[in-house]
C-alpha cells in the first residue's frame, strides 16, 4: 500500500439530519472537541431531510458565523440512504466521513480513521464490538439481517457496520457513479471494493432527541437491501416450487397405487384442505416476492432523481 500524508488535505463530513434540533449544540461542541487537532481542512456537510422541527433554522443561523458548514435542505423527507447520497455528491474533500447526528457513532474516532487513510487504506470502518446500548430485540434482529444478507448476497457486508465510516476520494467517485436509485449504501460501500479496513468500537446511547427508526422501516430497509444484492430469493422460490411438484406427483402415484392395489380411496377432508392451503400459502409468498423484485424494477425504470433539493447555503455558486 502506498502511504499518504494528511497535510493539506480536506475531511468532509456528511451528517444527515431529521428532527434533530435538541442535538445540534451537543453535536457541534463534540466536533469541535475532537477534530480540532487533527491536522485537516474540515467541512460540514449537514442534510436535512425534511425535518419538521427547528433543524434547518438552526443550522442556518449557526452557519453564519462557521464557514465550514454546508447546507443542504431536501425538499421532503426522501429517507437517510437518500440523504446520504446528497452529501456524497455535494462533499469536496480528500476524505469523506458520514456521521450520525445522534453520536452513537463518536467522532474520536475518526482521528484513528485519518491514521489508517495515511497507512493505505481507502476505507475505514467502524465495527460496532459492544451494542449493548441497544435493546435485545434490537441486536438480535440486527445480527438475523447480517446472517441472512451474507447468505443470500454475493457481495457480502462486515457484521456490525454502519454508514460510519472514511472514504478515499476515488471511493467517493466510485459511489457516485453507480445509477440506481434503491439504495442500501452498505451494500454499495462493500460492493464497491479498495482497500478496506475495521476498527472496532463501542457504540454508545444516544445523547439527546429520539430516534425516527421504527421496526417497520428497519424491516422494509432490510429488505431493500437483500432485494438489492441477491437474485437468490427468487431462485429459492424456484427450488420450493420444484421440491413442491416433486412431492405432489409422488402423492399423486401413491394415491394410484392405493386405488388399483386396495380399491377406493377415500381421503379426509381435512387433510386435504390443509394440503391445499399450505400450497396457497407458499404461492402468495412466492408471489410476493416476485413482487418485490418487479417493484424495484419499475422505480429504476422511472429514473426519478433520488432526492431533489430546496435550498443550498455555504457553497460556492
Amino acid at each position: 500500500m502506498t502511504p499518504r500524508r494528511r497535510e493539506g488535505r480536506r475531511l468532509s463530513l456528511i451528517i444527515p439530519m431529521h428532527d434533530e434540533a435538541p442535538m445540534l449544540p451537543v453535536l457541534f461542541d463534540r466536533l469541535d472537541e475532537a477534530l480540532g487537532g487533527l491536522g485537516v481542512a474540515l467541512e460540514i456537510v449537514c442534510v436535512d431531510d425534511g425535518s419538521r422541527d427547528g433543524t434547518w433554522s438552526a443550522l442556518a443561523e449557526r452557519a453564519v458565523s462557521d464557514p465550514r458548514l454546508k447546507l443542504i435542505r431536501l425538499s421532503r423527507n426522501f429517507g437517510k440512504e437518500a440523504a446520504l447520497t446528497a452529501g456524497l455528491d455535494a462533499a469536496g474533500g480528500d476524505m469523506v466521513v458520514p456521521l450520525d447526528a445522534d453520536l452513537q457513532d463518536p467522532p474520536e474516532l475518526i482521528s484513528e480513521f485519518v491514521t489508517l487513510w495515511e497507512q493505505g487504506y481507502d476505507v475505514v470502518y467502524g465495527v460496532r464490538a459492544d451494542r449493548s446500548a441497544d435493546t435485545r430485540a434490537k441486536r438480535w434482529s440486527a445480527g438475523l439481517f447480517y446472517d441472512l444478507f451474507n447468505r443470500l448476497s454475493d457481495q457480502p457486508i462486515p457484521a456490525s457496520t454502519g454508514d460510519f465510516r472514511l472514504m478515499d476520494r476515488v471511493v467517493v467517485e466510485a459511489l457516485k457513479a453507480l445509477p440506481e436509485r434503491n439504495r442500501f449504501m452498505k451494500g454499495l460501500f462493500a460492493w464497491v471494493g479498495f482497500r478496506q479496513v475495521g476498527v472496532p468500537y463501542v457504540r454508545p446511547v444516544r445523547t439527546a432527541g429520539t430516534t425516527s427508526w421504527r421496526y417497520r422501516r428497519l424491516f422494509r430497509f432490510a429488505l431493500d437491501g437483500m432485494t438489492s444484492f441477491s437474485t437468490r430469493p427468487l431462485r429459492i422460490w424456484t427450488t420450493v416450487g420444484v421440491v413442491a411438484a416433486i412431492l405432489a406427483l409422488a402423492a399423486a402415484a401413491v394415491i394410484v397405487v392405493r386405488v388399483l392395489v386396495v380399491g377406493r380411496d377415500v381421503p379426509g377432508y381435512a387433510s386435504l384442505m390443509v394440503v391445499i392451503l399450505f400450497a396457497f400459502a407458499l404461492q402468495m409468498i412466492a408471489l410476493g416476492v416476485l413482487g418485490e423484485y418487479i417493484g424495484r424494477m419499475y422505480q429504476e425504470v422511472k429514473g426519478r432523481p433520488v432526492y431533489l433539493i430546496s435550498d443550498r447555503r455555504g457553497f460556492d455558486a
